[in-house]
């Protein structure tokens, strides 16, 4: 092959590469989200069985998705994408963990994390993760039957490094990368100092953000586009106000306050299910007294 044609080669690859971006940029973001999640949950069911048996996936699902259908057929008059429910089945198979064989709580918490949609809302859009809501009300209300996923992966490198990759690059497409890198330098910073303050070493302090919930939590979600404030510099904002709740729990927690045991089993989601909601409902007050209208989009 002539030098010419290796050049003409060389120019095309990036012009390829552009090309696959825009197109991919077309995509629902759903859809990445679903195939993140999708291969989550295959990486860690292939390496570890952490699905502890597919009657759970399958309870899971059912309800995220039969409870979507039937509310959005009641609320709206059609059968949405159900999209939003897979992505929520699937994330409460991989973290919500019952004692022993019970199957109520993903039935239940299948059923809580779609209802929060539609009935927490605030001109027209929920303000809670589906996920996240419904986690944390069956760590508040039942923590003798159920916990959460926390370092089942065992930090292996491998998995981290695959999941890290996919999800850095589809939470760049989605457009929500500044959120999970807010986030998670908040949480390096403010772990740091908790180490120093705490006379701890700085490692074990900062290697939970390597653990499956944390993974969870930074790429479906804390950046879920449904919940999240309006403007890049807004949602920076909130990510590092989130970070700081969390250390705050985690400080709590090292002093011995009496804090339910949900506080001290999920720290991140209880903090997320404490500011999230408030951020986002002060956000769309903001942008209705600005605009003068008392109603938004509804969200799916």
């Amino acid at each position: 092959m002539s030098e010419a044609a290796h050049s003409a080669d060389a120019a095309r690859a990036p012009n390829v590469l552009s090309r696959w971006w825009r197109q991919a940029s077309r995509i629902d973001p759903r859809y990445l989200i679903a195939f993140l999640i999708t291969l989550v949950l295959a990486g860690a069911q292939f390496r570890y069985q952490m699905v502890g048996g597919y009657d759970r996936l399958l309870v899971a699902l059912g309800a995220c998705v039969v409870t979507e259908a039937l509310l959005s057929w009641f609320d709206r008059g059609r059968v949405v994408n159900l999209l939003s429910a897979y992505i929520s089945g699937i994330s409460l198979t991989l973290l919500t963990k019952p004692q022993g064989s019970l199957l109520w709580p993903f039935a239940i918490g299948g059923f809580l994390a779609i209802a929060s949609k539609y009935v927490l809302r605030y001109r027209g859009n929920h303000l809670w993760n589906p996920t996240n809501f419904a986690i944390c009300a069956l760590l508040l209300v039942a923590p003798e039957h159920v916990s959460v996923l926390s370092h089942q992966f065992g930090n292996d490198l491998t998995t981290n490094v695959v999941i890290w990759i996919f999800g850095l690059i589809i939470a760049a497409r989605v457009g929500v990368l500044h959120v999970t890198i807010a986030y998670v330098a908040g949480f390096f910073l403010l772990n740091s100092v908790r180490a120093v303050a705490l006379g701890q070493p700085l490692l074990p302090e900062i290697a939970p953000i390597t653990g499956p919930m944390y993974q969870l939590f930074v790429f479906f979600m804390i950046t879920d586009p449904r919940t999240v404030v309006r403007g890049r510099r807004k949602q920076i904002v909130v990510a590092i106000i989130i970070a700081l709740m969390e250390a705050l729990i985690r400080l709590a927690s090292d002093r011995g306050w009496p804090l339910p045991t949900a506080f001290n089993a999920a720290p991140p989601l209880l903090a997320l299910a404490i500011i999230g909601p408030i951020a986002k409902w002060l956000d769309l007050h903001q942008v209705a007294s600005n605009t003068g209208h008392g109603a938004t989009a509804k969200s799916a």
